[in-house]
């Protein structure tokens, strides 16, 4: 998969962790191609319920692209560049797992993409977020522009890109950036115990929620709404929806299998 990265599964949670400590995790072209070639075989494993992607050590989740490696693209290159990290990030954003951005440290540039494009981020308290390409003389180009304002919105996200100023957890927690903020030594116990408590709902009504939401963001109100009706119509062919409602009127426990 890649030297840099380290996969460890537990209970069907499968942790992804970053391992360039010494360039403070930054994302070069293994690292994206490890990152991809992960998500693409997860997808039909049975044995990974739900993935935390974090960074080695306390100081870094992922402070950005390799600038060495693309400062002498050309134009031509870059489309490329800019091409292959949104393909790599959008696995993740159609992952049908949930999946957590565990930070820890810095998520700058292409490290902040990244967490942007998980389904939540849980943040340690020394976690720092920014999007510094403007002082670069870029741009975000692995989708910051675009998910950053639909999660914030956009007043918010232009503050971050134009200035590219960072921000500490509290303020991403106020604005909205990440879901909640824990102490560094308890980051990746919290992920687990979120992602435990979601595995045990059923696994085609979390991958049909993750997929309502990510189509009906992109879509006006009455479409969306239709997004969602086809979605949920569709989970009543399924033997879990059975499961759940029998296990509820039979007040037991359910047992889902993902059918």
């Amino acid at each position: 998969m890649s030297e840099f990265l380290v996969v460890q599964i537990e209970r069907r949670i499968a942790t992804l962790t970053l391992t360039r400590p010494q360039a403070l995790n930054a994302l070069n072209a293994a690292v994206l191609r490890g990152i991809r070639l992960f998500f693409t075989a997860a997808e039909h494993r049975e044995d990974v319920g739900a993935v935390i992607i974090t960074g080695d050590g306390e100081k870094a989740f992922a402070a950005g692209a390799d600038i060495a490696e693309i400062a002498a693209c050309t134009p031509a290159q870059a489309l490329e560049l800019a091409r292959n990290g949104q393909a790599v990030f959008g696995a993740i954003e159609r992952f049908s797992k949930p999946v957590i951005a565990a930070v820890n440290g810095y998520a700058l540039g292409g490290g902040c993409e990244l967490a942007l494009a998980c389904h939540l981020r849980l943040a340690s308290t020394n976690a720092k977020f920014g999007l510094p390409e403007a002082g670069l003389g870029l741009i975000p180009g692995w989708g910051g522009t675009q998910r950053l304002p639909r999660l914030v919105g956009a007043g918010r996200a232009l503050e971050l890109i134009l200035s590219g100023k960072t921000i500490g957890a509290g303020e991403a927690l106020r604005m909205g950036l990440v879901n909640a903020v824990t102490e560094p030594a308890a980051l990746l116990s919290t992920a687990r115990e979120w992602l435990s408590a979601i595995l045990t709902k059923a696994p085609l009504s979390l991958a049909g929620a993750l997929e309502a939401v990510r189509k009906g963001m992109d879509q006006p109100l009455d479409q969306g709404l239709e997004t969602e009706a086809e979605v949920f119509s569709r989970l009543f062919a399924t033997e879990d929806m059975r499961e759940g409602c029998a296990a509820f009127l039979e007040k037991r426990k359910a047992g889902f299998k993902g059918r």
